[in-house]
């Protein structure tokens, strides 16, 4: 059954508050997937330009649609804007291009994935483009983010996307961004974990009614695959003490305490797993509640400690700095 709780963003939508993310899910596997959770009851599933596996998302969509599991209505479909289409007159294109890719007609949120402008890569010669150009260098562009949320404005009124968002910005650009938006971003989407916390920042942003989605929830354990050193020198969460302790005193797994630290404090999250039992674990994760004390000990775990950020993955982009 799906989770019936949600996140009432201030664009007026509901937004589901535990979804299915879609980062580094193969090619091969996630038309099933998609498929497999929407059966086991999610109805948000988080993807992206440069996640490479919209073609395949939209199958597995497709799929579920036509066999009767769910209308397309009743699902959350969350896309992102690359770094490479920033320009005002790109975004439009791009747009619509990850519609078609997902064969559907509108995303119910569209996000700028980091406020990080690079030069345009045309999409017949390499999509996604990932950080570097043609030439096969990191070249910054020269739109605005002011530029590109005009045009990302542009979209909701055109009925492409119903709600347009943020992700990787820091309190400053979100200062920022609230001088000018005509339509105020209803989510922020960042790396949020035990060992980053951004207690300041999440509760800036609630605080401006704006909605707070984390991902890698489980800190490192979404970086060891991808060799980096930072995920590597990292105690895993989800073998902390800390959390194995509320766990075990809540009989619950140590995944669904991260989760529920998180949602408890109204916090979405889109964790993925290919797992039945752990799809149906993940999703379960509202039905108990952890103490203050719990809360307070998740937090004291905070190290400061990013993963996600472009510098730990050899590109010159001292965004965090």
């Amino acid at each position: 059954m799906p989770s019936s709780a949600t996140i009432k963003l201030n664009s007026g939508h509901e937004m589901p508050i535990v979804g299915f993310g879609l980062w580094k899910v193969t090619n091969d596997t996630c038309a099933d997937q998609v498929y497999n959770a929407i059966k086991a009851g999610y109805r948000l599933f988080d993807g992206a330009c440069d996640y490479g596996n919209e073609v395949e998302c939209g199958q597995g969509v497709s799929r579920a649609i036509k066999d009767g599991l769910v209308k397309r209505s009743e699902l959350f479909i969350v896309s992102k804007l690359w770094n490479s289409f920033h320009d005002g007159s790109q975004v439009e294109p791009v747009c619509k291009k990850q519609l078609q890719d997902w064969s559907i007609d509108y995303f119910d949120l569209y996000i700028m994935h980091f406020p990080i402008a690079l030069k345009y890569v045309d999409p017949s010669v390499r999509y996604p483009p990932g950080f570097t150009d043609e030439n096969g260098k990191v070249t910054p562009g020269k739109a605005s983010i002011q530029e590109t949320w005009t045009a990302m404005e542009k979209l909701v009124e055109k009925g492409l996307c119903k709600s347009i968002g943020i992700s990787n910005f820091r309190g400053v650009l979100l200062m920022d961004l609230l001088r000018y938006a005509k339509i105020r971003p209803a989510t922020l989407q960042i790396e949020h974990h035990p060992y980053l916390v951004q207690e300041g920042l999440v509760k800036y942003a609630q605080d401006e009614g704006i909605a707070v989605t984390a991902y890698s929830s489980f800190g490192p354990q979404s970086f060891l695959e991808m060799d980096m050193q930072q995920a590597k020198d990292a105690p895993l969460l989800l073998e902390h003490p800390t959390v194995k302790k509320i766990a075990e005193s809540h009989k619950k797994t140590p995944a669904q305490v991260l989760l529920r630290w998180a949602t408890q404090r109204n916090v979405a999250v889109i964790p993925k797993s290919n797992n039945k039992d752990r799809l149906a674990q993940n999703l379960d994760v509202l039905g108990f509640d952890l103490s203050d004390a719990e809360i307070k000990e998740v937090h004291g775990i905070d190290k400061n400690l990013r993963f996600n950020d472009p510098l730990n993955y050899g590109v010159a982009l001292p965004i965090y700095v």
